[in-house]
């Protein structure tokens, strides 16, 4: 796909010149050569300022992601504990003395959040909106010679966002250059107002900006592959409003199975003279809807597939690179999906550019919340202002895409203000639907339901005279790897849900992440990757539900891929920094569920089996749940050479998968699928050792429109024949050497502590760990070193222990290099005392195992890795967890939002979590946030505290989304150290977002340790 694009561009540029037009608009990327620095002064913005000392970068850039989590980080658990703070970036630049009498724009994709700009120290303005475009006229203010730009990225105000949120320029920047008079930003709109088999109208209209007389305006149709296909021109009078109008024959239809594009050439001539022009990608494609049947796409009924996915879902934060971008978007893509809405805000255009080539229909969003959601968010900060300003930008750039199917005003919005909303985006673009997630469906066209649409009282009995989409559900969770036959319920079982029984009557797998004794919550464990950890629903009946249900347009899975933050909401806050919902953990490496979902929306052949068959602690003839997904026609199972019996994919929710109880003997276990009788594919699966060796390979993700090339490297932890181990987590290091850096190091582990962009090295998680990478400029060669000790952490399986280290050439010739490996055991310096690598050795419980690599007799790696009986995963029984047995949700006081005098202390006993919060006989306040996916409702609470002040209430105003509830008196409970009580209320939690407050009222107040909703 990528090369052909590369070659249309050259053929429609070949076809301009061919016509005798020189181009007159210059489009010059500014993403090179910034300066950068995380600090705030005001003579940032001034022209002689010395910045010498300045971090130099390259855009797009995410400040808060290189610095990584950090407990207590600004954004809290929503932003996964990853800092804000203010940062300015500095960027020179030359100008001509030709180039001065142009018009010159400064273009920004996004910057998030609160910009302010200044060009040769003269301020630009302020642009609050983090996820917008925004551009500025800055012609005046530029010089012949050297000019600057200064750009203040200002995160004071924390949390922002309900989820993370990245720091700084994360999207490109443009200069962008035309003569006075001009088409003007964002003023192209391409409609096709009739289609038919036989022919289609397309109508572009357009503004000129310091309209001349004389100017001819000239619509040119071009096909995908850039052949001229009609024009049309017209002589302008005095309005600066233009519109231009002409027929094609024989319209290629645009859809995600033929994402076929059209180029309108929009261009104004001064008599024969071009004075401007611009290139806009454009589609036809019908779109209707019905209240029984759905949704329509070029006539045929079509069930909407989609994923919501955050712009910061995946490996690198927000600073994603085209090439990064089209893979990303390309691996949802083969999961099957054929939609997808960006959430909750808009994206850069070259999201909507990648969907158009792909074949994405996009749910546009534009708003999270209309007010304050967030304790500092844009819907606080500047929505009253601003909303008007952004909703026009934000239409404006967009429309022209057609992937773009239906725009959403906001996710979970409660607000008399949505008439105006939907009035004002109508009177830019009526082509298309409004909506909304879950809020003020009245207003809408479409009706959007979050969580609750997930119900079964929902689906059996909800019908709706406007056309209906389930705008977020499923809600699932799984950890790639991992495995319970349990179900588990995110806020235990919920009323009117549908029947998710276990799989089988006791539990089988005692593995976990933490120790439950460690454990902050009864959230804090991983979740099962058999679809069996949800909040109402499972996958597998959802996608039943949706496909026999014509009156629901489709739905889109909460998500696509994991991502940072919202970390407390369904994992209970640190050590938990992430978000488990995806079909691909953050890595980008599939889980079980990816499958599923291709056995479902794919026509491919496809075969996969779960779980892993290396069970060392099982005892031999425990019964396991074996599932097989595939789109086959039949699948058989064997174990170690006899037939299990075959088993078909049914239509029925708990018979998409093919099952079988097969009694745990190490071995091999093989799939095999059958097509009209025939095998087509098979599929094994060995029992594995412990991981001896590395296993690594690159895939390349080409430059494209001035990014550079991108790699990624992915290792598996293997056995000496080739197994994966699934239980590997030793450290795998990397020394990267050449052309090229490193952008992040990733596993998707929630909980692993290590930085994913300033550490050598990232653990193995249940057997796997990846590393991105970017080329540099002008990059000819490079290579990186992999290396690990490698074994079983616990020496359950086996004490013996190996290093490897491998030379992976990225660019460039494979020279020879010469690597060598030393090591010891007992703790001490293995520069200086290690004996060199030969073979795997044997260690006892308890052993440090330091190693260094050296390349050529030069140290690049410096390695150790600790193994002992309890290093690793946790391994328990039946009844590690029971302590947890019929716990309500808790939310602990430390993780909360404090205010004022209020702050984490752990001088007391007998505390939850790692602390609880105390005033020090001064004022404050404490806010939970807490997420509702149901219907709005009744809950109790209940605030665990202590304090032993004889008489003295501690009375504590008690506040639910800002409105007044009650006061509590906090009566003393006896005593300092370890006398915990509680008191409880009732409150209404509102669907969505909600904040509860508790606020002190002259008299301070008590230590408070965890709030309880039940």
């Amino acid at each position: 796909m990528i090369k052909q694009l590369k070659f249309s561009a050259l053929l429609i540029s070949f076809i301009i010149s061919s016509l005798g037009i020189s181009a007159q608009r210059t489009n010059v990327s500014f993403n090179a050569g910034w300066k950068f620095i995380l600090e705030d002064n005001t003579d940032f913005s001034l022209p002689n300022f010395d910045d010498d000392n300045w971090t130099t970068l390259n855009i797009p850039h995410d400040w808060s992601f290189e610095k990584g989590v950090r407990e207590g980080g600004d954004q809290g658990q929503g932003g996964g504990y990853h800092d804000g703070g203010v940062g300015w970036y500095r960027k020179n630049f030359t100008l001509e003395k030709h180039q001065l009498p142009k018009t010159t724009y400064i273009n920004f994709d996004g910057v998030y959040m609160n910009s302010e700009v200044w060009v040769n120290g003269n301020y630009l303005g302020k642009r609050p909106y983090g996820y917008i475009s925004f551009r500025y006229d800055i012609s005046k203010y530029l010089k012949q010679g050297n000019n600057l730009i200064a750009v203040r990225v200002d995160n004071s105000l924390e949390p922002s966002a309900r989820w993370y949120h990245p720091c700084g320029i994360y999207a490109p920047v443009n200069l962008v250059q035309v003569q006075a008079t001009h088409i003007a930003p964002n003023s192209i709109f391409i409609t096709t107002p009739n289609i038919s088999d036989t022919g289609a109208k397309v109508n572009a209209s357009f503004r000129i900006n310091d309209l001349r007389k004389k100017i001819t305006a000239k619509l040119t149709v071009l096909s995908q592959d850039g052949q001229v296909i009609k024009t049309i021109d017209k002589k302008l009078g005095k309005s600066a409003e233009v519109c231009l109008e002409l027929e094609l024959e024989n319209p290629t239809l645009w859809s995600p199975d033929t994402p076929y594009l059209y180029k309108a050439l929009t261009q104004i001539y001064e008599g024969k003279s071009l004075v401007d022009e611009v290139l806009t990608n454009f589609g036809f494609r019908t779109i209707a809807w019905d209240t029984k049947t759905g949704f329509w796409l070029n006539g045929e009924n079509t069930k909407l597939k989609g994923v919501c996915e955050h712009w910061e879902g995946g490996p690198i934060g927000g600073a994603w690179t085209k090439p990064m971008l089209r893979w990303k978007l390309q691996l949802l893509k083969n999961m099957g999906i054929n939609a997808i809405r960006p959430s909750h805000n808009p994206t850069p255009p070259m999201f909507y550019d990648i969907c158009d080539e792909i074949g994405l229909l996009v749910m546009d969003e534009i708003f999270d919340g209309w007010h304050k959601k967030a304790p500092q968010d844009y819907g606080k900060q500047a929505f009253n202002n601003w909303w008007k300003h952004d909703i026009e930008e934000w239409i404006t750039r967009d429309r022209n895409h057609p992937s773009i199917f239906a725009y959403s005003l906001g996710n979970e919005t409660h607000s008399d203000i949505a008439p105006e909303l939907v009035k004002f985006s109508r009177s830019i673009d009526s082509t298309r639907l409004y909506t909304s997630g879950a809020g003020n469906s009245e207003d809408m066209d479409i009706i959007g339901v979050n969580g609750g649409s997930e119900t079964q009282a929902f689906i059996e009995n909800k019908r709706f005279n406007k056309p209906f989409i389930s705008t977020e559900a499923p809600h699932t969770w799984q950890t790639r790897g991992y495995y319970r036959t349990q179900t588990w319920w995110r806020d235990n079982e919920l009323p009117n849900t549908y029947p998710l029984p276990n799989l089988i009557e006791k539990e089988i797998f005692f593995y976990e992440g933490l120790d439950p004794k460690k454990w902050k919550n009864r959230k804090q464990r991983f979740n099962s990757s058999y679809d069996n950890a949800t909040v109402r629903i499972c996958a597998r009946k959802n996608w039943e539900v949706m496909r026999d249900n014509p009156w629901i347009s489709g739905h889109f899975r909460w998500t696509g891929f994991d991502y940072y933050g919202e970390a407390g909401l369904v994992h209970g806050g640190l050590p938990f920094n992430l978000f488990m919902g995806g079909a691909l953990d953050v890595a980008g490496f599939k889980k079980d569920l990816y499958y599923f979902y291709q056995s479902q929306w794919t026509n491919e052949l496809m075969l996969h089996i779960l779980p892993s068959w290396t069970h060392p602690r099982m005892e031999k003839g425990t019964l396991i749940p074996v599932w097989v997904y595939s789109n086959a026609d039949e699948v058989e199972l064997f174990l170690n050479g006899e037939s299990l019996g075959k088993d078909k994919p049914g239509k029925v929710w708990d018979q998409m998968q093919c099952e079988w109880m097969v009694p745990y003997q190490e071995g091999k276990l093989e799939a095999i699928a059958y097509q009209n009788g025939k095998e087509v594919k098979r599929v094994v699966l060995n029992t594995s050792k412990q991981a001896s060796k590395l296993v690594n390979s690159i895939e390349a993700l080409p430059a494209e429109e001035g990014f550079l090339a991108s790699y990624i490297l992915s290792t598996e932890g293997m056995d000496n024949e080739g197994n994966l181990y699934p239980y590997g987590e030793n450290k795998v290091y990397y020394y990267t050497q050449g052309d090229i850096r490193k952008v992040s190091m990733e596993n998707g582990n929630p909980i692993d502590p290590t930085s994913r962009t300033k550490s050598d090295f990232r653990s193995l998680f249940f057997g796997k760990t990846r590393l991105f990478l970017e080329e540099k400029n002008n990059a000819k060669n490079a290579s990186v070193i992999v290396a690990s000790i490698l074994g079983d952490k616990a020496l359950y399986i086996s004490n013996k222990i190996a290093i490897d280290a491998q030379l992976m050439t990225i660019l460039g010739q494979d020279n020879t290099s010469n690597l060598t490996i030393k090591y010891t055991i007992d703790g001490s310096d293995p520069i200086s005392n290690g004996i060199n690598y030969s073979e795997p050795f044997e260690v006892q419980s308890g052993t440090l195992v330091r190693a260094i690599i050296k390349l050529n007799d030069s140290i690049v790696l410096q390695m150790e890795e600790l193994f002992g009986h309890n290093e690793g995963l946790f391994w328990g029984d039946a009844h590690s967890a029971d302590m947890w047995i019929g716990r309500g949700v808790n939310i602990a006081a430390e993780d909360a939002i404090l205010e004022g005098s209020a702050e984490v202390s752990d001088k007391a006993h007998r505390y939850k979590g790692s602390g609880f919060v105390v005033f020090n006989e001064k004022e404050g306040a404490i806010t939970w946030y807490r997420e509702n996916d149901g219907e709005a409702g009744d809950f109790s609470i209940r605030f665990r505290y202590m304090h032993n002040n004889i008489g003295n209430l501690h009375p504590m105003k008690l506040y639910v989304n800002d409105a007044y509830v009650k006061t509590f008196d906090f009566k003393e409970t006896g005593g300092w150290e370890k006398e915990w009580k509680f008191v409880t209320t009732i409150i209404n939690l509102q669907s969505g977002a909600n904040h509860i407050r508790l606020e002190t009222t002259g008299k301070s107040g008590p230590f408070i340790d965890e709030l309880f909703i039940d």
